[in-house]
């Protein structure tokens, strides 16, 4: 069995061998010579960026970590809240870069920050609106931590929300088994040296996230037990545009690169399950339901929407 605080992201195949015993849960980093490039593009985040920067500053990490916080079509003061931590960064032993592109666009943000890597180590790519648990940095670095291709996440959880139809949204997708026991990549994933080798810079889609994810097997996706804090969009309609935006993303996969769907893996609940988890939130379930409905439906038809 896994030890705790990792878990592969799979729930229903056969049972996986066990980790390595430098792969345990929430103890201190065994392995604090491996380096890790954070990477952290923005887009006026001046709201955001603090809060991020001080859970990543909060973490109980105690190996060598690089942050690279690329700001890019910034109309705020984004960069500069992120070069205010420059002594944070320097009093923990890291380096903080600051890069500013002319240009909005989060997958030539993506893709300048990974310039501005190493090519060793750890990449753990982080939107400017997460909240990381304190132990989550050193649990990903314990899993990647092996020659094999591997990607990591964290637990997520939905920042509360203010709409009561947000609220009851987030509350019935969080017990979906895509969300609930696999690693959604959303707004933070983390892979290997050999796993950032599977493809080379990010092609422009709308999901980064599923492109990234699925160039691993489910056997090769791991949850690791920590928390991070993602917030959710407020309404029905920009639940419905965020929702549309994320099934476009989904659909540009498969109809570009075709190979990738199969590795979705235990995605869709069945009937039964689907039927359980609304009995025991039929509120919830009329939420996510009535918003599925709607994009379906075409309502609110939007070319981009952030995730909140």
């Amino acid at each position: 069995m896994p030890q705790r605080g990792i878990t592969p992201a799979a729930p229903h195949p056969a049972p996986r061998p066990p980790l390595p015993p430098n792969q345990g849960g929430s103890n201190p980093d065994t392995s604090p010579m491996t380096p890790c490039t954070i990477i952290l593009p923005a887009h006026d985040e001046a709201d955001y960026i603090d809060a991020c920067l001080d859970h990543l500053l909060a973490q109980d990490h105690a190996g060598p970590v690089a942050v690279v916080v690329v700001a890019n079509g910034c109309s705020d003061d984004t960069a500069a809240r992120a070069r205010a931590r420059a002594p944070q960064c320097a009093a923990r032993g890291w380096s903080l870069r600051v890069e500013e592109l002319a240009q909005g666009g989060k997958i030539g943000a993506l893709n300048h920050g990974d310039a501005c890597a190493g090519p060793a180590g750890v990449r753990l790519y982080l939107d400017a609106d997460i909240h990381m648990g304190p132990r989550l940095l050193s649990g990903i670095m314990r899993v990647l931590d092996v020659a094999e291709p591997r990607y990591a996440g964290g637990r997520l959880v939905v920042a509360p929300a203010r709409s009561p139809v947000s609220r009851a949204y987030a509350r019935f997708w969080q017990k979906l088994p895509f969300v609930a026991q696999g690693v959604t990549g959303a707004g933070l994933f983390a892979v290997n040296a050999a796993g950032r080798a599977r493809w080379g810079e990010f092609p422009q889609i709308i999901s980064d996230d599923t492109f990234a994810r699925l160039q691993f097997a489910e056997s090769e996706r791991f949850l690791v037990d920590e928390p991070y804090q993602w917030p959710l969009v407020e309404g029905f309609s920009p639940l419905v545009r965020v929702r549309r935006r994320q099934d476009m993303g989904v659909a540009e996969i498969a109809r570009r690169f075709p190979d990738l769907p199969a590795r979705q893996g235990h995605v869709r609940p069945g009937r039964g399950e689907l039927l359980r988890l609304a009995a025991a939130d039929p509120l919830g379930f009329a939420a996510y339901a009535a918003v599925a409905l709607a994009v379906r439906l075409g309502r609110n038809r939007q070319g981009w929407a952030r995730g909140r």
